[in-house]
């Protein structure tokens, strides 16, 4: 399979074209959002409130960064398990979310919800946060700073190496009977 370079500006549109198992490189704007985040995110949908950022198109990275070294440069930046996030991804995924980043499985609810809305599941190499921060160029916290690590935090990278785990058609590279 070849490397695809993608931009979440367009991901939408190059969705269908991803493949379970392909290596892509990511550039554009992610949102970090753990369970802390996604219940206050829940929250604010239940109350009819605004939201930090747009959901509908928008890429959630399932992570928190190490503390930002004294030099400036943002610290680790690995993935979270994602399965700690299957009770609020169908409702994330049925606004319109594009893309998830994480680690891990995902439950048959969440893989069905990726199928039916055209949505995208990429894993990031669990243990690579060292390399991953290398692909952030620029973050900003947007919400929740209370919850430190776990705010919502935005993010500008840059050929974030990524491998679809799930995709629109719901194969995954962790159902071997498939593959």
């Amino acid at each position: 399979m070849e490397e695809k370079r993608l931009h979440t500006d367009s991901l939408k549109n190059e969705v269908p074209t991803l493949r379970a198992g392909e290596k892509v490189f990511l550039s554009g704007t992610v949102f970090t959002a753990r369970d802390a985040a996604h219940a206050r995110i829940f929250s604010l949908l239940d109350a009819d409130a605004p939201l930090p950022f747009e959901i509908k198109n928008a890429v959630i990275y399932y992570a928190g960064p190490t503390p930002q070294k004294p030099n400036g440069q943002i610290g680790s930046f690995g993935p979270t398990t994602s399965a700690r996030m299957d009770g609020f991804s169908p409702r994330l995924l049925n606004l319109g979310l594009a893309g998830m980043i994480g680690k891990g499985n995902r439950s048959k609810e969440v893989i069905d919800a990726i199928v039916a809305n055209g949505a995208v599941y990429f894993c990031a190499g669990g243990g690579f946060g060292a390399l991953i921060s290398k692909s952030i160029v620029a973050m900003e916290e947007i919400a929740f700073p209370e919850l430190g690590c776990e705010s919502v935090k935005q993010l500008e990278v840059r050929d974030l190496p990524l491998i679809v785990g799930v995709d629109a058609c719901g194969r995954s590279i962790f159902d071997r009977e498939k593959n």
